[in-house]
C-alpha cells in the first residue's frame, strides 16, 4: 500500500535554526528553507526523508567525542546521509524541518558541530510516506529506538487531519537512556507506564518498553504490543499499525499484524548513497502478488514505507 508521491524534489540549502542535545547521544536539528524549497518541504509527508551533505561540517574536539567513535571519527565522508523528519512547520514563505539523530558514526558526529546560521546542502523531500487506509479509526505506533522521528511527525499529522482517530504509541529501546526523547511525564497509571511528552502534546497516549525494565514495561516492545492487543482486541478492519525501527523488530510486528489481520505499514532503513534510485544500493526484497516469486524494490523510491505484507524479512 505504498503511495506514490507527487511532491517536487528540491535541491537547496537549509539554514540551521537550532541543534540541541536532548539526551546522552540524541540531538534535534532544525533547518529552515525558503522560497521554492520551502514549498516543497511544506508538503513533506511523515515517513519521507532528505539526504544531507555533512562532508563540510567540522569534527568536535577530541575530548567531546564518544570513546567508541574515536577511531572512525576522521574517516572522510563522501556520501550524503538520509534522515527522516520528526516535524515540519510552515509559516509564510518559510518552512522548517526537524531531524532527530543519534551520534553513531563520523557523519552524525560532525552534525553535532552545526550551529545556528550554518548552511547544509539538502536534497528532498524524497520517497513515499505513511498513508491512512480508508475507514481506519485507530492507529497503533510501534517504535524501536531511533524510529521515533517519523512517528512523532505522524502523530502531529494524524491529530491535525483526523482529530477523531484514536492513536496510541509504543516506544521500545534497550534501556531508558536509549529512548530518544527529551523527558517523560510520570504519574500515570502503572498500566500505562510513562507518557512521553513528544506524543502527549498531541493528545496521543504512549507506553515505553525497555529490555532491562529501566523505564515502563520490562521486555521487548513487540511483546508489550502483543499483550495490549490481547487485552484490548481492537477491530482489525478499523485499525492500522505504523512501525519504524530495527528490521528485526519490524519483522516481528509484521508477523503480529498478520496474526491479528491488521493492516501494517513499516518504515524501512537502508544505506543510501543517492536517495533518488540511481545507485541501486538500498534494495528491499519483496513478494510479487499472487506468485511465489520475489522482486527487489528500492527503499529510496518505492519506500521507505512499505506494506508489511509485501516485505520479505530474513
Amino acid at each position: 500500500m505504498t503511495v506514490k508521491s507527487d511532491i517536487t524534489k528540491s535541491d537547496s540549502n537549509g539554514i540551521v535554526l537550532s541543534n540541541k542535545r536532548i539526551a546522552e547521544t540524541f540531538y534535534q536539528l532544525r533547518l529552515e528553507f525558503r522560497q521554492q524549497a520551502a514549498n516543497a518541504f511544506a508538503k513533506a509527508k511523515p515517513g519521507q526523508f532528505a539526504q544531507l551533505d555533512i562532508s563540510k561540517a567540522a569534527l568536535p574536539p577530541a575530548e567531546k567525542m564518544p570513546d567508541h567513535l574515536q577511531d572512525s571519527a576522521n574517516r572522510k565522508i563522501l556520501l550524503r546521509r538520509p534522515f527522516s523528519f520528526s516535524d515540519v512547520t510552515s509559516e509564510g514563505d518559510r518552512t522548517s524541518v526537524e531531524i532527530l539523530y543519534c551520534t553513531v558514526g563520523p557523519a552524525s558526529l560532525r552534525m553535532t558541530t552545526l550551529s545556528p546560521g550554518n548552511s547544509v546542502d539538502v536534497i528532498g523531500p524524497l520517497g513515499n510516506g505513511f498513508s491512512v487506509p480508508e475507514g481506519k479509526k485507530r492507529a497503533i505506533f510501534v517504535i524501536g529506538g531511533m524510529g521515533a522521528g517519523p512517528l512523532i511527525y505522524l502523530a502531529k499529522s494524524l491529530t491535525n487531519d483526523l482529530p477523531d482517530m484514536d492513536v496510541i504509541a509504543f516506544a521500545g529501546a534497550k534501556t531508558a537512556t536509549s529512548l530518544p526523547f527529551k523527558k517523560r511525564l510520570d504519574g500515570l497509571s502503572q498500566e500505562l507506564g510513562f507518557s512521553l511528552a513528544e506524543f502527549a502534546k498531541f493528545g496521543v497516549k504512549s507506553i515505553a518498553a525497555t529490555d532491562d525494565g529501566s523505564a515502563g514495561y520490562e521486555g521487548l516492545v513487540t511483546d508489550c504490543v502483543s499483550e495490549w492487543l490481547q487485552k484490548n482486541r481492537p477491530p482489525p478492519d478499523d485499525t492500522v499499525i505504523y512501525s519504524c525501527g530495527p528490521e528485526k523488530m519490524l519483522a516481528q510486528i509484521a508477523k503480529i499484524a498478520e496474526e491479528w489481520n491488521i493492516d501494517c505499514q513499516v518504515c524501512m532503513e537502508r544505506m543510501m548513497a543517492c536517495g533518488i534510485g540511481l545507485c541501486q544500493s538500498c534494495a528491499v526484497e519483496c513478494k510479487v502478488d499472487n506468485s511465489n516469486e520475489t522482486a527487489y524494490k528500492l527503499c529510496c523510491k518505492d519506500g521507505p514505507v512499505f506494506d508489511s505484507k509485501e516485505v520479505i524479512f530474513r
